[in-house]
Protein backbone atom coordinates (compact mmCIF):
# COMPACT_ATOMS: atom_id res chain seq x y z
CA UNK A 1 0.00 0.00 0.00
CA UNK A 2 2.73 2.13 0.85
CA UNK A 3 4.42 2.15 -2.68
CA UNK A 4 1.04 2.80 -4.30
CA UNK A 5 0.64 6.24 -2.16
CA UNK A 6 3.85 6.85 -2.89
CA UNK A 7 3.62 6.26 -6.50
CA UNK A 8 0.82 8.93 -6.46
CA UNK A 9 2.51 11.64 -4.36
CA UNK A 10 5.66 11.63 -6.71
CA UNK A 11 3.53 11.55 -10.09
CA UNK A 12 1.99 14.90 -8.49
CA UNK A 13 5.10 16.59 -6.80
CA UNK A 14 6.47 15.86 -10.40
CA UNK A 15 4.38 17.41 -12.80
CA UNK A 16 3.29 20.17 -10.22
CA UNK A 17 7.11 21.31 -10.57
CA UNK A 18 7.35 20.59 -14.18
CA UNK A 19 4.21 22.73 -15.07
CA UNK A 20 5.46 25.92 -14.64
CA UNK A 21 8.72 25.57 -16.53
CA UNK A 22 6.95 24.40 -19.40
CA UNK A 23 5.08 26.80 -19.69
CA UNK A 24 7.45 29.52 -19.46
CA UNK A 25 9.55 27.78 -22.05
CA UNK A 26 6.86 27.36 -24.49
CA UNK A 27 6.15 31.14 -23.98
CA UNK A 28 9.64 31.79 -24.74
CA UNK A 29 9.35 29.27 -28.13
CA UNK A 30 6.17 30.62 -29.04
CA UNK A 31 4.99 27.21 -28.67
CA UNK A 32 0.97 28.07 -28.39
CA UNK A 33 -2.27 26.33 -29.39
CA UNK A 34 -3.63 29.20 -31.19
CA UNK A 35 -7.38 29.96 -31.47
CA UNK A 36 -9.40 29.82 -34.91
CA UNK A 37 -12.98 29.42 -35.48
CA UNK A 38 -13.21 25.63 -34.45
CA UNK A 39 -11.54 26.30 -30.84
CA UNK A 40 -13.16 27.71 -28.03
CA UNK A 41 -10.36 29.70 -26.53
CA UNK A 42 -9.62 33.06 -27.58
CA UNK A 43 -5.93 33.61 -26.96
CA UNK A 44 -3.11 31.59 -27.74
CA UNK A 45 -2.37 29.04 -25.29
CA UNK A 46 0.65 26.60 -24.21
CA UNK A 47 0.16 23.10 -25.53
CA UNK A 48 2.65 21.10 -23.55
CA UNK A 49 0.98 19.89 -20.81
CA UNK A 50 1.45 16.37 -21.66
CA UNK A 51 5.17 16.73 -21.27
CA UNK A 52 4.97 17.25 -17.79
CA UNK A 53 2.32 14.31 -17.11
CA UNK A 54 4.46 12.00 -19.17
CA UNK A 55 7.34 12.99 -16.45
CA UNK A 56 5.25 12.46 -13.73
CA UNK A 57 3.75 9.92 -14.46
CA UNK A 58 6.83 7.98 -15.98
CA UNK A 59 9.07 8.83 -13.69
CA UNK A 60 7.21 7.63 -10.73
CA UNK A 61 5.88 4.28 -12.77
CA UNK A 62 9.27 3.52 -13.48
CA UNK A 63 10.83 4.37 -9.94
CA UNK A 64 8.32 2.22 -8.30
CA UNK A 65 8.55 -0.63 -11.21
CA UNK A 66 10.03 -3.77 -8.36
CA UNK A 67 6.29 -4.48 -8.24
CA UNK A 68 6.22 -5.76 -11.41
CA UNK A 69 6.17 -9.67 -11.04
CA UNK A 70 8.94 -10.87 -12.83
CA UNK A 71 9.14 -12.26 -16.69
CA UNK A 72 6.22 -9.14 -16.46
CA UNK A 73 5.47 -7.69 -19.90
CA UNK A 74 6.15 -4.31 -17.86
CA UNK A 75 9.03 -3.39 -20.60
CA UNK A 76 6.70 -3.53 -23.36
CA UNK A 77 4.36 -1.28 -21.62
CA UNK A 78 7.17 1.55 -20.84
CA UNK A 79 7.74 1.75 -24.69
CA UNK A 80 4.52 1.76 -26.05
CA UNK A 81 4.09 5.01 -23.64
CA UNK A 82 7.50 6.44 -25.06
CA UNK A 83 6.27 6.10 -28.46
CA UNK A 84 2.99 7.76 -27.95
CA UNK A 85 5.00 10.42 -25.68
CA UNK A 86 6.91 11.16 -29.00
CA UNK A 87 4.83 11.10 -31.77
CA UNK A 88 2.31 13.25 -29.53
CA UNK A 89 5.22 15.84 -28.88
CA UNK A 90 5.63 15.77 -32.51
CA UNK A 91 2.19 16.59 -33.27
CA UNK A 92 1.71 19.57 -30.78
CA UNK A 93 4.40 21.22 -31.95
CA UNK A 94 4.47 20.69 -36.15
CA UNK A 95 0.87 18.57 -36.35
CA UNK A 96 0.83 15.31 -38.79
CA UNK A 97 -1.68 14.55 -40.43
CA UNK A 98 -3.87 11.65 -38.98
CA UNK A 99 -2.97 8.99 -40.86
CA UNK A 100 0.39 9.21 -39.34
CA UNK A 101 -0.89 9.93 -35.96
CA UNK A 102 -2.99 6.53 -37.04
CA UNK A 103 -0.17 4.62 -37.62
CA UNK A 104 1.55 5.49 -34.46
CA UNK A 105 -1.39 4.56 -32.78
CA UNK A 106 -1.39 1.46 -34.85
CA UNK A 107 2.33 1.03 -33.73
CA UNK A 108 1.52 1.29 -30.10
CA UNK A 109 -1.84 -1.12 -30.43
CA UNK A 110 0.19 -3.91 -31.69
CA UNK A 111 3.15 -3.59 -29.62
CA UNK A 112 0.87 -4.00 -26.62
CA UNK A 113 -1.33 -7.00 -28.33
CA UNK A 114 1.65 -8.38 -29.43
CA UNK A 115 4.37 -8.48 -27.23
CA UNK A 116 2.08 -7.60 -23.55
CA UNK A 117 -0.11 -10.34 -24.77
CA UNK A 118 -3.02 -7.45 -24.16
CA UNK A 119 -5.71 -9.12 -25.56
CA UNK A 120 -9.91 -9.40 -25.33
CA UNK A 121 -10.17 -12.59 -25.45
CA UNK A 122 -13.35 -13.37 -23.54
CA UNK A 123 -16.56 -11.27 -23.76
CA UNK A 124 -18.17 -12.54 -20.72
CA UNK A 125 -21.83 -13.29 -21.82
CA UNK A 126 -22.28 -10.15 -24.29
CA UNK A 127 -24.90 -10.72 -26.61
CA UNK A 128 -24.14 -15.12 -25.98
CA UNK A 129 -20.30 -14.89 -26.15
CA UNK A 130 -18.05 -16.31 -24.01
CA UNK A 131 -14.29 -16.86 -25.11
CA UNK A 132 -13.32 -15.32 -28.80
CA UNK A 133 -10.47 -16.93 -31.07
CA UNK A 134 -7.29 -14.78 -31.86
CA UNK A 135 -9.12 -14.38 -35.51
CA UNK A 136 -11.81 -12.12 -33.55
CA UNK A 137 -9.90 -11.28 -30.31
CA UNK A 138 -6.92 -9.08 -32.14
CA UNK A 139 -9.14 -7.22 -34.40
CA UNK A 140 -11.63 -6.21 -31.57
CA UNK A 141 -8.42 -5.16 -29.32
CA UNK A 142 -6.85 -3.10 -31.75
CA UNK A 143 -10.10 -1.33 -31.83
CA UNK A 144 -10.59 -0.84 -28.82
CA UNK A 145 -6.91 0.51 -27.89
CA UNK A 146 -7.41 3.25 -30.89
CA UNK A 147 -11.00 3.94 -30.09
CA UNK A 148 -10.02 4.82 -26.47
CA UNK A 149 -6.67 6.67 -27.29
CA UNK A 150 -8.52 8.98 -29.57
CA UNK A 151 -11.47 9.52 -27.37
CA UNK A 152 -9.55 11.05 -24.42
CA UNK A 153 -7.85 13.07 -27.17
CA UNK A 154 -11.05 14.09 -28.79
CA UNK A 155 -12.98 15.77 -25.51
CA UNK A 156 -10.04 17.93 -24.48
CA UNK A 157 -12.27 20.62 -26.01
CA UNK A 158 -12.90 22.36 -22.83
CA UNK A 159 -10.95 23.58 -19.86
CA UNK A 160 -9.87 20.61 -17.52
CA UNK A 161 -12.46 18.21 -18.96
CA UNK A 162 -10.20 15.35 -20.25
CA UNK A 163 -7.78 15.65 -17.05
CA UNK A 164 -11.53 15.48 -14.90
CA UNK A 165 -12.68 12.35 -16.52
CA UNK A 166 -9.27 10.80 -17.06
CA UNK A 167 -8.53 11.35 -12.74
CA UNK A 168 -11.98 9.94 -12.21
CA UNK A 169 -11.30 6.78 -14.60
CA UNK A 170 -7.79 6.13 -13.08
CA UNK A 171 -8.53 6.56 -9.47
CA UNK A 172 -11.10 4.05 -9.95
CA UNK A 173 -9.22 1.12 -11.85
CA UNK A 174 -6.30 1.77 -9.31
CA UNK A 175 -9.17 1.64 -6.17
CA UNK A 176 -9.81 -1.57 -7.93
CA UNK A 177 -6.52 -3.15 -8.55
CA UNK A 178 -5.04 -1.92 -5.39
CA UNK A 179 -8.48 -4.24 -3.64
CA UNK A 180 -7.43 -7.33 -5.53
CA UNK A 181 -3.86 -7.06 -5.13
CA UNK A 182 -3.11 -6.63 -8.61
CA UNK A 183 -0.04 -3.74 -7.75
CA UNK A 184 1.50 -2.86 -11.04
CA UNK A 185 -2.02 -1.72 -12.68
CA UNK A 186 -2.51 0.14 -9.10
CA UNK A 187 0.34 1.78 -9.66
CA UNK A 188 -0.22 2.26 -13.41
CA UNK A 189 -3.58 4.38 -12.35
CA UNK A 190 -2.71 6.05 -9.46
CA UNK A 191 0.39 7.28 -11.21
CA UNK A 192 -1.56 8.74 -13.57
CA UNK A 193 -4.35 10.25 -11.45
CA UNK A 194 -1.30 11.93 -9.46
CA UNK A 195 0.10 13.60 -12.51
CA UNK A 196 -3.66 14.57 -13.61
CA UNK A 197 -4.41 16.16 -10.09
CA UNK A 198 -1.10 18.57 -10.38
CA UNK A 199 -1.66 19.35 -13.56
CA UNK A 200 -5.90 20.55 -13.20
CA UNK A 201 -4.06 23.15 -10.84
CA UNK A 202 -3.08 24.90 -14.41
CA UNK A 203 -5.78 23.60 -16.41
CA UNK A 204 -9.27 24.48 -14.44
CA UNK A 205 -10.80 27.23 -16.35
CA UNK A 206 -9.24 29.46 -17.40
CA UNK A 207 -6.25 26.93 -18.65
CA UNK A 208 -2.59 28.28 -18.14
CA UNK A 209 -1.63 25.29 -19.98
CA UNK A 210 -3.52 22.65 -22.37
CA UNK A 211 -2.41 18.60 -22.15
CA UNK A 212 -2.31 18.35 -26.02
CA UNK A 213 -2.08 15.64 -28.05
CA UNK A 214 1.24 14.39 -25.99
CA UNK A 215 -1.04 14.27 -22.75
CA UNK A 216 -4.17 13.08 -24.12
CA UNK A 217 -3.67 10.11 -25.91
CA UNK A 218 -0.72 9.25 -22.93
CA UNK A 219 -4.27 9.03 -20.73
CA UNK A 220 -6.46 7.27 -23.16
CA UNK A 221 -3.75 4.54 -23.90
CA UNK A 222 -3.26 4.07 -19.87
CA UNK A 223 -7.01 4.26 -20.07
CA UNK A 224 -7.10 1.06 -22.87
CA UNK A 225 -4.57 -0.61 -21.09
CA UNK A 226 -6.69 -0.72 -17.61
CA UNK A 227 -9.76 -1.13 -19.38
CA UNK A 228 -9.01 -4.15 -21.40
CA UNK A 229 -6.83 -5.85 -18.13
CA UNK A 230 -9.88 -5.02 -15.87
CA UNK A 231 -12.32 -6.97 -18.45
CA UNK A 232 -9.79 -9.98 -18.42
CA UNK A 233 -9.29 -10.54 -14.38
CA UNK A 234 -12.02 -8.44 -13.04
CA UNK A 235 -14.56 -11.66 -13.29
CA UNK A 236 -12.24 -13.58 -11.46
CA UNK A 237 -10.53 -11.53 -8.59
CA UNK A 238 -10.88 -12.45 -4.88
CA UNK A 239 -12.10 -9.97 -2.83
CA UNK A 240 -14.20 -7.46 -5.54
CA UNK A 241 -15.41 -9.72 -7.60
CA UNK A 242 -17.24 -7.88 -10.50
CA UNK A 243 -20.10 -9.67 -12.94
CA UNK A 244 -20.45 -8.48 -16.32
CA UNK A 245 -16.66 -6.86 -16.22
CA UNK A 246 -17.87 -5.48 -20.13
CA UNK A 247 -20.33 -4.20 -19.09
CA UNK A 248 -18.77 -2.28 -16.18
CA UNK A 249 -15.47 -1.15 -17.69
CA UNK A 250 -17.48 0.26 -21.02
CA UNK A 251 -19.89 2.19 -18.36
CA UNK A 252 -16.47 3.75 -16.13
CA UNK A 253 -15.35 5.00 -19.77
CA UNK A 254 -18.78 5.31 -21.14
CA UNK A 255 -18.54 9.87 -21.46
CA UNK A 256 -15.30 9.61 -23.91
CA UNK A 257 -16.12 6.51 -25.54
CA UNK A 258 -20.10 7.31 -26.85
CA UNK A 259 -19.38 10.28 -27.18
CA UNK A 260 -16.33 9.61 -29.61
CA UNK A 261 -17.94 6.81 -31.36
CA UNK A 262 -21.28 9.17 -31.98
CA UNK A 263 -18.93 11.98 -33.60
CA UNK A 264 -17.04 9.43 -35.80
CA UNK A 265 -20.59 8.36 -37.34
CA UNK A 266 -21.53 11.69 -37.84
CA UNK A 267 -18.41 12.30 -39.54
CA UNK A 268 -18.76 8.75 -41.54
CA UNK A 269 -22.16 9.45 -42.70
CA UNK A 270 -21.25 12.78 -44.04
CA UNK A 271 -18.31 10.85 -46.04
CA UNK A 272 -15.49 12.65 -43.60
CA UNK A 273 -12.74 11.42 -42.09
CA UNK A 274 -13.53 10.47 -38.57
CA UNK A 275 -10.32 12.05 -38.01
CA UNK A 276 -11.05 15.44 -38.98
CA UNK A 277 -12.34 18.48 -36.93
CA UNK A 278 -15.77 19.88 -36.28
CA UNK A 279 -17.87 21.16 -33.04
CA UNK A 280 -20.28 17.88 -32.88
CA UNK A 281 -19.06 17.00 -29.62
CA UNK A 282 -20.87 16.83 -26.31
CA UNK A 283 -18.90 19.49 -24.69
CA UNK A 284 -19.97 22.06 -27.92
CA UNK A 285 -23.35 20.93 -27.52
CA UNK A 286 -22.96 22.20 -23.70
CA UNK A 287 -21.41 25.56 -25.48
CA UNK A 288 -23.97 26.54 -27.43
CA UNK A 289 -26.39 26.09 -24.60
CA UNK A 290 -24.23 28.97 -23.00
CA UNK A 291 -22.59 26.53 -19.97
CA UNK A 292 -18.98 28.00 -19.05
CA UNK A 293 -16.13 25.40 -19.26
CA UNK A 294 -16.32 25.06 -15.59
CA UNK A 295 -19.59 24.38 -15.33
CA UNK A 296 -19.53 21.77 -18.41
CA UNK A 297 -16.63 20.26 -16.71
CA UNK A 298 -18.32 19.88 -13.40
CA UNK A 299 -21.51 18.62 -14.88
CA UNK A 300 -19.70 16.16 -16.98
CA UNK A 301 -17.49 14.57 -14.36
CA UNK A 302 -20.75 14.48 -11.74
CA UNK A 303 -22.83 12.55 -15.36
CA UNK A 304 -19.59 10.38 -15.67
CA UNK A 305 -19.69 9.26 -11.84
CA UNK A 306 -23.25 8.68 -12.10
CA UNK A 307 -23.49 6.35 -14.83
CA UNK A 308 -20.10 4.07 -12.99
CA UNK A 309 -23.27 3.88 -10.07
CA UNK A 310 -25.29 2.97 -12.07
CA UNK A 311 -24.13 0.64 -13.71
CA UNK A 312 -22.25 -1.36 -10.89
CA UNK A 313 -26.22 -1.37 -9.32
CA UNK A 314 -27.33 -2.56 -12.52
CA UNK A 315 -24.39 -5.68 -12.77
CA UNK A 316 -26.88 -8.52 -11.76
CA UNK A 317 -28.81 -7.83 -14.99
CA UNK A 318 -25.94 -9.50 -17.11
CA UNK A 319 -23.41 -7.98 -19.69
CA UNK A 320 -25.97 -7.29 -22.48
CA UNK A 321 -28.58 -5.53 -21.00
CA UNK A 322 -26.78 -3.11 -19.22
CA UNK A 323 -24.48 -2.62 -22.21
CA UNK A 324 -27.98 -1.83 -24.09
CA UNK A 325 -29.06 -0.12 -21.00
CA UNK A 326 -26.10 2.43 -20.83
CA UNK A 327 -26.24 3.43 -24.73
CA UNK A 328 -29.91 3.86 -24.80
CA UNK A 329 -29.75 6.56 -21.49
CA UNK A 330 -26.86 8.10 -23.22
CA UNK A 331 -28.17 8.65 -26.91
CA UNK A 332 -31.29 10.08 -25.04
CA UNK A 333 -29.38 12.34 -23.15
CA UNK A 334 -28.16 13.31 -26.70
CA UNK A 335 -31.24 13.59 -28.42
CA UNK A 336 -32.57 15.70 -25.67
CA UNK A 337 -29.65 18.26 -25.14
CA UNK A 338 -30.19 18.50 -29.04
CA UNK A 339 -34.11 19.58 -29.24
CA UNK A 340 -33.10 22.07 -26.44
CA UNK A 341 -30.13 23.32 -28.01
CA UNK A 342 -32.98 23.97 -31.38
CA UNK A 343 -35.89 25.23 -29.05
CA UNK A 344 -33.00 27.81 -27.49
CA UNK A 345 -31.83 29.13 -30.93
CA UNK A 346 -35.60 29.75 -32.16
CA UNK A 347 -35.84 31.88 -28.83
CA UNK A 348 -33.22 33.63 -29.59
CA UNK A 349 -33.73 33.97 -33.39
CA UNK A 350 -37.38 35.36 -32.69
CA UNK A 351 -36.12 37.62 -29.59
CA UNK A 352 -33.37 39.19 -32.21
CA UNK A 353 -36.40 39.40 -34.76
CA UNK A 354 -38.37 41.19 -32.11
CA UNK A 355 -35.65 44.02 -31.77
CA UNK A 356 -33.84 44.17 -34.59
CA UNK A 357 -36.30 43.03 -37.64
CA UNK A 358 -33.65 44.51 -40.40
CA UNK A 359 -30.58 42.59 -38.68
CA UNK A 360 -32.95 38.88 -38.29
CA UNK A 361 -32.99 39.17 -41.91
CA UNK A 362 -29.54 39.48 -42.72
CA UNK A 363 -28.51 36.48 -40.30
CA UNK A 364 -31.44 34.61 -41.69
CA UNK A 365 -29.97 35.44 -44.78
CA UNK A 366 -26.14 34.52 -43.89
CA UNK A 367 -27.37 31.17 -42.51
CA UNK A 368 -29.22 30.42 -45.14
CA UNK A 369 -26.42 30.92 -47.42
CA UNK A 370 -24.25 28.54 -45.11
CA UNK A 371 -26.06 25.99 -44.88
CA UNK A 372 -26.44 26.30 -49.31
CA UNK A 373 -22.53 26.16 -49.73
CA UNK A 374 -21.95 23.58 -47.09
CA UNK A 375 -24.95 21.21 -48.95
CA UNK A 376 -22.38 21.96 -52.28
CA UNK A 377 -19.82 20.93 -51.02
Amino acid sequence: MEKIIIGGLLSYIITLLAIPAIIQIAKMKKLYDLPDDRKVHATPVPSLGGVGIFAGFLIAFLLLSDLAPRGHSFPFYIAAFVVVFFFGVKDDILVITPLKKFLGQLAVAIILMYKSQLLIDNMHGFLNIGIIPPVFSYPLTMFTIIVVMNSFNLIDGVDGLAASIGFITCTLFSLFFYLNNDWLFALMGISMSGALLAFLRFNFAPARIFMGDTGAMLLGLVNAILVIHFIKTAEGSNILPVYAAPAMGFGILLLPLLDTLRVFGIRIFNKRSPFSADRNHLHHMLLDRGYSHKKITLCLSVVSILFIVLSYAALPLGTTKVILAQIILFFSAIFFLYFANIRQQKKNAIAIGAEDPENFIILTANKANTIAAVSEK
